[in-house]
This record gives C-alpha cells, structure tokens and sequence, in this order.
C-alpha cells in the first residue's frame, strides 16, 4: 500500500472522524465568537493545496531553495493585492499569526526595556500588547493605557498624558474587545507630538477598514499589523503593512531573526482572500455584520444585559452578564449547551477574576457569513437572553437547541 495515496479516512480515522465532528458542531450551531468566521471553499481549497510541500525560504526573486519559481507567483499576488486592498506602501505576507507579526515590528524598532504604550488587555487590549505573562510584557517596559470608566471608551485624554509623560519608543493601538471606532488619527497626533512611532493592530477591524466601514489606520501610522481571518474571511495567519523606510528592515526581522520558511499554502489562501476582499459583495457583506452587531445589541439591551460602552460600532459586543448575578463562565458553558458558542471575557474594572469574568464577548461576522441578517439576530437575542435569565433551566436550553439547529438549516455552512 502506498500511503500517499491514502484518504484521511483510511490513513487517520480519529482524526478523520474529529474533521467530522467539528463540521457538524460547526454547522448546527451559532458561532457568535467575534474572532472566528468561516471561510471560503477557495481558501480552504487552497491552504490543502500541494504548495505545502514547498520550503521558500527568503523572498521574491531571493530565495534559498530552487524550484519557487510558482510560489514567486503566490507571494507576489497576495503581495499586491494587499497593498491595493489597504493602500499600503509596503506589505510582508510571511508572518505565520497575529502574534508574530507584531513581534515582528518590534524586532524591527525595538530593543529589549525599551517603552511600550499598549492597550491594557483588561480593557479590550491583546496579550502581545503588553501582558505581563506575554513576551511584549517580558521584554519590554509596559505602560498600560485604558478606558474611562464612565463612558467605557478609550481615554484619549489619559493616553496623551501617559505618551507625554513615559515617553514611549512605541504606542500600540488595537484590540481584542473593543466596541468602539479608534480615532487613530488622533493617536497618531500625540505620537508625532511626543516623538513615538505608532503601529496599529487592525486584527479584528482588517476586514471593517479594507470596505470602508472603519477608519484606515495606514495613512497615520508606520506600522499596521493584522491576522487575516476574522473579518477579512481568510487563512489562519498573518501580515505586517509599514512605510517604505522600514521595508528592509522588516523583511530581516521575519526572515531570518523570527521564522523560517514561510507557509507557501497559507499564503495562497491570503491571496484569494484579499482578492475576495476588493469585491463589491464583500463591502456588502461586512456592512451586513455591522448591521446585525447593532440589533443583536439592542436586543440584548432590551432584555436588559448591559452592552458595554452602550453598543457598538463594529463587528463585536461586549455584555456584562454579572449585572444578572451570573459570571462569563457560567453564561458561556449555559448557552454551549444551547448550541450557540460565545466566549467569556473580562469588562472594563472587572471586579472578577480573568477565569470566571463579569461579561462575555458576542460577534456577527460568522453567523453574516451564512446570511443570517436583522431578522434573526433579533431572535438568536431573545433566545441568548432566555437562557441566561433563566440559566439553571435544562428545559430551556434544550428548547432553544431545537430552535437553533432548525435555524442553522435554513443557512447551510458549505
């Protein structure tokens, strides 16, 4: 038997049998993570692709191993049409995740101690933006700027205080949990005023800024980092945007000081996304998410869950389920057994600890992937807030299980 040729299914069956699984999950429940989305059966398509089988480590035109003359091709493709797509004077695609394309900013401006300004996690931030258990919190000073606690949205006055007080090399602009559009350009004001340069992670807002639905971070800051599934639909990865000056630089910090080989088959898949990206569908599409982050968050807020901030602007919301004398843990394992997936997740002067916090995050991207729009969030709302009101309630989450897969049926995945 030669087992190249095998079937996963003849080579692996638990794994095959775990594909299987996580299909069907996938298929007969809500996915309302903010961070997830399901994407295109090209990308799929092409991150299975024989381009896995192919070592190209280096660049365009300079590479280490021979036959990259079609990987060349690839790169150069997802190349362009990213900077078409953002507007960017220079794009490196080579970066494996989120995380490793703002480690590689800082390898490109840093040094170790040097002064960070970040966004504290515990108000919305990302781990690689400074957390102290995180390599940006190891190897860089940290200082933390947040929201207001009144208005819960970024304290732009605070943040100009703390940049003209601590003087950071870096101010680092982005979020994990954050509602709200961020006025970079008047971040990007103090950065200028207090000599720091700026790099902004657009991982959640990529696909919101490439169909005008949020601000564009590019014409302000030097750096822009993003992963590019979440809104923008695409491969599990990443990818760095910077100013032409930094170009060189850049390169060398992902290759060779970071990684290694690039992922030829993944970087396939970000071409056919940004392709994707540049379509008039997809500027419709995000719209629509935008539209059902609103009424899933009025929904919610008339059954009377606290939408952090008051709502949303973008594609996620935060709820504070422990004003209900329930904690995130707790309202996320309820509604798993609902069929509807949601994650825990701190609020802004989170009284509790990060295991078992006061909210949960709530997205739209993948439920508007498979054309839900107004009508049913305004009923995923009512049954998210049927189950948490009443969460000792077995019979209720059964209910709305049946609720939800009859659902899913009328909006089949693939």
């Amino acid at each position: 038997m030669n087992r190249i040729h095998s079937s996963l299914q003849e080579l692996d069956p638990e794994i095959h049998a775990a594909i299987q699984n996580e299909q069907r999950r996938q298929s007969t429940g809500l996915e309302l993570i903010a961070s997830e989305n399901f994407t295109y059966r090209a990308v799929l398509e092409a991150t299975g692709s024989v381009f896995t089988n192919k070592y190209a480590e280096g660049y365009p035109g300079r590479r280490y191993y021979g036959g990259c003359e079609f990987v060349d091709i690839v790169e150069n493709l997802a190349i362009e049409r990213a900077r078409k797509l953002f507007g960017a004077e220079h794009v490196n695609v080579q970066p494996h995740s989120g995380s490793q394309a703002n480690m590689a900013v800082y390898l490109t401006v840093l040094k170790p101690g040097d002064t960070i300004l970040g966004m504290n996690l515990s108000h919305g931030g990302h781990l690689t933006h400074g957390h102290p258990l995180n390599f940006s919190g190891k190897y860089y000073r940290i200082v933390p700027y947040g929201v207001r606690k009144d208005s819960e949205v970024i304290d732009y006055d605070e943040l100009a205080r703390l940049a003209h007080e601590h003087k950071p090399k870096l101010i680092v602009v982005g979020a994990s949990a954050y509602p709200r559009t961020i006025e970079f350009e008047r971040i990007a004001s103090v950065a200028r005023e207090t000599g720091a340069m700026m790099m902004v992670d657009i991982a959640h807002i990529a696909g919101l800024v490439a169909a005008g639905e949020h601000p564009s971070p590019v014409p302000f800051a030097e750096f822009v980092t993003s992963t590019t599934h979440k809104t923008l639909r695409g491969p599990r990865s990443g990818m760095v945007m910077c100013r032409e000056s930094f170009a060189k630089d850049l390169n060398r910090s992902v290759f060779p000081e970071m990684q290694g080989g690039p992922l030829v088959h993944v970087i396939a898949a970000k071409a056919v996304c940004f392709k994707e990206a540049a379509s008039e569908d997809f500027r419709t599409y995000v719209r629509q998410i935008v539209k059902n982050a609103k009424t899933l968050a009025k929904k919610l807020a008339s059954r009377k869950f606290r939408i952090v901030s008051g709502g949303t602007d973008t594609h996620l919301m935060l709820v504070d389920v422990f004003s209900k004398g329930i904690n995130g843990k707790q309202a996320e394992e309820a509604l798993d057994r609902a069929g509807i997936t949601v994650n825990k997740n701190a609020i802004p002067f989170d009284q509790n600890p990060p295991l078992t916090p006061s909210g949960i995050r709530i997205g739209t991207p993948a439920l508007t992937t498979r054309g839900m729009k107004e009508p049913e969030m305004e009923a995923i709302g009512d049954w998210i807030a049927d189950v948490l009101d009443n969460i000792k309630e077995a019979s209720v989450q059964q209910r709305v299980r049946s609720e939800v897969e009859r659902l899913c049926e009328k909006f089949p995945l693939y």
